[in-house]
């Protein structure tokens, strides 16, 4: 059993003040594998008031010593990588190679990315020609709150430290308890990167404890949020009450548009894309929404590549997918595949129940749905676990409003060898991104969504853009 009963605040370690102890459960055993405290007001107060005391100096410390910190942080975080993996595979169940690779590997990627932004970032510059003495200058907000979800733990965390610490922010890291290992190995590489004491400071809690503290805290000046919906609701009405700035990464049910001219690969890809991290990620694409003509072929397909998906341990090596995070989402996600089957979906693999001969740990079997209509719930809901809902349109003009059909705006996806059509759904589907024919989003392009999938942009020099006010100057010397 591991104890981690230690908050980082101030550049050390200390006992909480108001700590109460938590088990961190294993999903792949349902046992506790670490216990933790979570924090209380006393300590929520503590984290913050090291952060605004480190806040001064921060801001006044050149961008280029900043930016050399991030890269001493890319040093030590590759040198740590599978502490950083095994961490995340024990407590939210991430098999252990995918850990290795995809988690770990998007942290040390955003990181990269940052220093890379930051380089080329304009932190200070002449307003415009023909306006003498006019300047904007980008400096930080201030002392911020980073709350981050279990499901990509290093990529949320990542995402947001480093474009606030490269931004002149200080900070206070509220991770989630179900996932708290990698964040407080994530401490000892910040300290070890050597950041100035109050810089990076991490509480664990929970929502409603250290979660709520942050968000109405009158001396945190922003927060940046990833979670549900639900939650990111809570924390814009708490932070209303003292204007801070909030930026909301919050769900998704994407649209995943399959068109008869689609390439081969595209059916395998979007059924995968689905199934990856076992259908936790808030992009993922879990409506596949496919064109009339090629419906029961790419039904048939599907099916075929989901009964090829193996489910297994995620200390097990190999290229599975494992447990789903707790027992609460475990439920949640068989009460959505029986009210699939309930409201007259084709259930074409998968189903209730764990797969075979799995009868302990939170496994779900991966799941796919045929024949699923707009009203169903399974088309509506973000179900945060294996589970692809399969459905049919008639003309491109359908397909958009099926698709845009929905309060989340996060990922869309397009397959289709049109390049014109490829071009017309991307200006019409409502979604902070749109990727098309599998190809990813370029280096430090901005993540993030509309409507009820949140605000604001992570990654690159939009996301640093997310930490920092604009400040307008006039009557500027010429040095």
């Amino acid at each position: 059993m591991i104890e981690k009963k230690q908050f980082y605040i101030n550049g050390e370690w200390v006992d909480p003040i108001e700590g109460r102890d938590y088990d961190v459960i294993n999903p792949t055993t349902e046992e506790p594998c670490a216990v933790i405290s979570l924090g209380g007001q006393a300590d929520t107060d503590a984290a913050v008031a090291a952060a605004k005391a480190a806040l001064p100096g921060w801001m006044a410390t050149p961008v280029a010593d900043r930016i050399t910190l991030l890269e001493n942080l890319l040093a030590v975080y590759m040198d740590r990588g599978e502490d950083l993996a095994q961490a995340m595979s024990v407590a939210m169940g991430a098999p252990i190679d995918m850990s290795r690779s995809a988690q770990v590997g998007s942290g040390s990627y955003h990181i990269k990315n940052f220093i890379t932004a930051a380089k080329d970032f304009a932190w200070e510059h002449p307003f415009e020609d023909g306006t003498p003495g006019a300047r904007i200058s980008h400096e930080a907000v201030g002392v911020c709150a980073l709350i981050t979800p279990w499901n990509w733990p290093m990529n949320q965390v990542t995402l947001k430290v480093a474009a606030a610490a490269v931004a002149g922010n200080t900070m206070v890291l509220k991770p989630s308890e179900e996932s708290p290992l990698d964040a407080m190995v994530f401490a000892e590489l910040m300290h070890e990167a050597g950041f100035p004491a109050g810089v990076f400071n991490l509480v664990n809690g929970d929502g409603v404890g250290v979660g709520s503290q942050l968000t109405a805290h009158p001396d945190v000046d922003m927060v940046s949020f990833t979670g549900s919906t639900r939650a990111g609701k809570l924390i814009s009405k708490s932070a209303a009450d003292t204007l801070k700035r909030v930026h909301l990464e919050l769900g998704g049910k994407g649209a995943n548009l399959i068109f008869a001219d689609a390439d081969e690969k595209a059916v395998k890809r979007g059924v995968l894309h689905m199934m990856q991290n076992t259908g936790q990620s808030c992009n993922a694409p879990s409506r596949m929404m496919v064109e009339a003509s090629a419906y029961d072929r790419v039904v048939e397909e599907a099916a075929q590549v989901a009964a090829k998906v193996t489910v297994g341990p995620a200390d097990s090596e190999g290229r599975h997918i494992g447990p789903v995070v707790n027992e609460t989402q475990w439920s949640k996600i068989q009460g959505l595949i029986q009210s699939g089957i309930d409201e007259g979906a084709r259930l074409v693999a998968g189903g209730v129940g764990r797969p075979d001969g799995l009868n302990k740990g939170f496994y779900v079997r991966p799941t796919i749905f045929a024949d699923v209509t707009p009203e169903m719930t399974i088309a509506n809901e973000e179900i945060f676990g294996p589970v692809l809902s399969i459905m049919k349109f008639e003309t491109e003009e359908e397909a958009v409003q099926i698709a845009n059909d929905t309060p989340y705006g996060l990922t869309n996806y397009v397959q289709s060898t049109d390049g014109a059509r490829r071009n017309r759904l991307a200006r019409q589907l409502r979604s902070g991104m749109v990727e098309m024919n599998g190809m990813s989003r370029g280096n430090g392009a901005p993540f993030g969504g509309m409507k009820m999938s949140g605000n604001g942009r992570e990654g690159g020099a939009h996301g640093i853009m997310d930490f920092v006010e604009i400040k307008s100057i006039s009557g500027w010397a010429d040095d």
